[in-house]
């Protein structure tokens, strides 16, 4: 491909690769949203979890493992009467977001109860014997100390979805995928199929340098871990624990 063609070109590469992002970026912050909470609630509802409940714990496992194991594009082809309700069509980015984010749900779900298990369970004991609440404990120990974790699976959930984003091209979604398919495979544009490859690869490669910094930052500051949570707690119950002294 010479120079000139190249810039003729470019101005669709530009718009095939706003579209993918705008796409993963949607798709992403659904896939926090639902996932995370979802995530949490494996882990609450476990055995010896704080909200222990065998039959619910199941149930939740077993829909998030269905929907894991069903492949992107069957997915996508299964999902087009709920995407036409509520986007209005079938094509286009928007319309890829619906699956791109039923999908990324229940992987980060998983994500999200693997790095949640991580947490010191000393720690959680500590502010329940401190009289810290179910919301308490997930809102200064499981999510705070499990940070870096998350931001790691965030990171490897939004390099899936650009994977997922290029399957997506193949029905119409636009995006990078897209320009693969229509001029790389069926115009047998080789060299403008090789272009967005290598797009490909320099975005995963600054999103995943991006979240691995963000990551190791956390971790070497600790994120919002350490006694934070438990030196809150502990001042709440300070003047408490002064009246008793005063009363004895």
């Amino acid at each position: 491909m010479t120079w000139a063609e190249l810039s003729e070109r470019w101005p669709l590469l530009e718009q095939a690769c706003g579209d993918t992002l705008y796409m993963v970026g949607w798709s992403t912050l659904i896939a926090v949203v639902g996932g995370l909470p979802l995530g949490v609630l494996l882990v609450l509802t476990d055995r010896g979890g704080l909200l222990q409940n065998v039959v619910a714990n199941k149930a939740i496992g077993q829909v998030v493992n269905v929907a894991r194991s069903m492949p992107f594009i069957i997915l996508m082809v299964a999902l087009m009467g709920f995407t036409r309700s509520i986007t209005g069509t079938t094509i286009g980015r928007e319309a890829a977001i619906v699956p791109l984010a039923v999908g990324a749900i229940p992987f980060f779900a998983r994500l999200v109860e693997t790095a949640v298990r991580e947490v010191d369970g000393g720690l959680v004991e500590a502010v329940q014997s401190m009289g810290g609440n179910t919301w308490t404990i997930v809102r200064k120990v499981l999510v705070p100390e499990s940070l870096p974790s998350l931001i790691a699976g965030t990171t490897t959930t939004i390099v899936a979805l650009i994977g997922y984003s290029a399957m997506a091209g193949t029905v119409g979604a636009g995006g990078l995928g897209d320009i693969a398919i229509r001029y790389g495979y069926q115009r047998f544009e080789t060299d403008l199929m090789w272009i967005t490859v290598g797009i490909l690869a320099v975005v995963i490669s600054l999103i995943q340098f991006a979240g691995d910094l963000a990551a190791r930052s956390l971790h070497r500051r600790g994120g919002r871990s350490g006694p934070a949570p438990k030196l809150r707690l502990l001042k709440a119950e300070e003047p408490a624990t002064a009246d008793v002294g005063k009363v004895a």
